[in-house]
């Protein structure tokens, strides 16, 4: 499929996920055509991707969710130090994934996209810039550190996946009441964490 010369700006999951399905071709996409065809310069865009991509059937892939939770460890992070624009060594931006799982997980969640950017708008916009940004870099880095234990069991990445998903989401629509709601998801994924600690510590392999 033929990119689009001037891709429009990612301003909520559905603009996301035609930017996605339009901007990328070949039976392989890397992850640094990924972050090129949604816009790498800003971190609203790319950690909506992440959150996406960790909530989609891409992550059926073993290991998935820990690299998808180790790109937004990094990108957080860098966040949270006040980093302009987004870095990523260059190792990492040439690991490649199947574009038709991408496509289909795209098109697959186009309704329920429809449904949640519905309800979003700009509210509360002061935090969803500094210095309370840096604290949506925090929330990221914890939900992705969480991310590794619950990585053992299935589905256990949802609820901090989510939270990042809602976090990317909020700083592209700049709506401070979704970063409110992504907090309150990350907070469940807490809870979860404590309530499966002990098969944790059985499967951990470290």
């Amino acid at each position: 499929m033929k990119r689009l010369d001037s891709p429009a700006p990612v301003t909520n999951l559905r603009t996301l996920m035609r930017t996605l399905v339009l901007n990328t071709e070949g039976d392989e996409v890397s992850v640094r055509e990924i972050l090129a065809a949604v816009g790498r310069r800003a971190y609203g865009p790319v950690l909506l991707l992440l959150g996406f991509v960790a909530v989609s059937p891409l992550t059926i892939v073993p290991g998935a969710n820990w690299f998808v939770a180790t790109l937004t460890l990094i990108f957080a992070l860098q966040i949270v130090v006040g980093r302009k624009t987004p870095w990523l060594p260059a190792e990492l931006l040439e690991v490649r994934f199947k574009r038709d799982l991408l496509v289909a997980s795209a098109r697959a969640g186009e309704k329920y996209a429809h449904m949640l950017d519905a309800l979003v708008k700009p509210r509360l916009v002061f935090l969803t810039a500094a210095p309370f940004v840096q604290l949506v870099g925090l929330v990221c880095v914890m939900a992705a550190l969480v991310t590794y234990p619950l990585g053992l069991f299935p589905l256990g990445p949802l609820l901090p996946s989510l939270a990042v998903l809602l976090l990317g989401l909020a700083l592209v629509a700049r709506d401070g009441v979704v970063v409110l709601l992504a907090v309150a998801t990350f907070s469940g994924s807490l809870v979860l964490l404590v309530k499966m600690l002990p098969r944790v510590s059985l499967l951990w392999p470290f």
